[in-house]
């Protein structure tokens, strides 16, 4: 067998234009929402990139996205880039991110840390040059692909929102990658115990169900987060059938779950608070619920090896 070298990449031989093209094309990949490439149009007011973050579970965060295309991430430039923001039209951001080519010491993320929140923002993320590849390998491998080997993104915003979601020329393994996210979020990787938090469990695998069988990946409060590839667009026909019982078993899950509610075997704590997350389960459901996730996980890794969700 052949083997198979994965080189580094190397962002310094990208422009400022092109750096800030594949962050942004990586967010969008990512599910971030809103997402607006404020340093295209030549006065970002230290904003290169705005959108929001989802989670499962917390709250979104709108956050500033700076691109540092530089060896070196100063705290000259981060602070400069951080006032100018937070002085900008929409108010103060809940989260900066700094996306650097370069290597950032814990010292300097220390200190640009203490400057966000003397600016009164709580959430700084810092990517190195090496974590940002890593995380385009792991969630966005086919833009990486398709950016060093020369196929060059569009430079509207519109345009690159198209080249994202074309899935045709996606190779079975890119389909699944990006399929794998839609499993990366607590409703499949909390153990269950006799009293769990379980905020919308049951929306977010419906959600999933729809994800793999349409392609549109939603919110818990049904807004479109992103396009994925569905079941339908895998073109090996074992890998499609392996995931056509992939998404029965997820829908196990839900049957389970919904069961389990009108038996009484799972049940709201008793606070009497609507909105409340708390369950409490038996451990005859708790059992039930883990092995079945069980299931789905390990069946989805049985087709996509690199898949690296488990229960906690």
């Amino acid at each position: 067998m052949a083997t198979v070298t994965v080189s580094p990449i190397h962002f310094e031989d990208f422009s400022g234009i092109q750096f800030e093209r594949l962050v942004f094309a990586y967010h969008l990949r990512a599910g971030w929402r809103d997402l607006i490439w404020r340093g295209q149009s030549g006065s970002d007011q230290g904003r290169d990139i705005t959108g929001i973050e989802a989670f499962d579970d917390q709250p979104a965060r709108k956050t500033i996205i700076q691109c540092a295309n530089q060896d070196t991430l100063t705290l000259a430039k981060a602070t400069s880039d951080m006032t100018k923001a937070v002085k900008a039209a929409g108010g103060i951001p809940d989260a900066f991110k700094f996306v650097s080519r370069g290597a950032v010491s814990d010292a300097s993320r220390g200190r640009i840390e203490q400057v966000a929140a003397s600016l009164g923002v709580a959430q700084v993320t810092i990517w190195s040059g090496v974590e940002f590849e890593e995380n385009l390998r792991l969630r966005a491998e086919y833009l990486l692909h398709r950016f060093v080997q020369g196929v060059e993104f569009p430079d509207a915003e519109a345009d690159i929102r198209k080249f994202i979601d074309d899935f045709p020329d996606l190779s079975d393994a890119d389909a699944l990658q990006l399929m794998a996210a839609v499993f990366d979020r607590p409703a499949f990787r909390t153990p269950f115990h006799q009293e769990s938090s379980l905020p919308a469990f049951q929306q977010a695998i419906e959600d999933t169900i729809g994800a793999l069988n349409t392609g549109v990946w939603r919110t818990r409060n049904g807004d479109e987060i992103r396009r994925i590839p569905s079941v339908h667009n895998l073109k090996d026909r074992g890998i499609r059938t392996t995931l056509e019982k992939v998404v029965r078993h997820v829908d196990d899950l839900r049957r389970i779950f919904v069961a389990g509610l009108r038996a009484g075997e799972i049940k709201p704590c008793g606070c009497g608070e609507p909105d409340c997350p708390t369950f409490e389960l038996s451990k005859r459901s708790a059992d039930q619920l883990d092995a079945a996730r069980y299931k789905v996980l390990t069946m989805f890794r049985s087709v996509y090896a690199p898949f690296n969700v488990d229960l906690e």
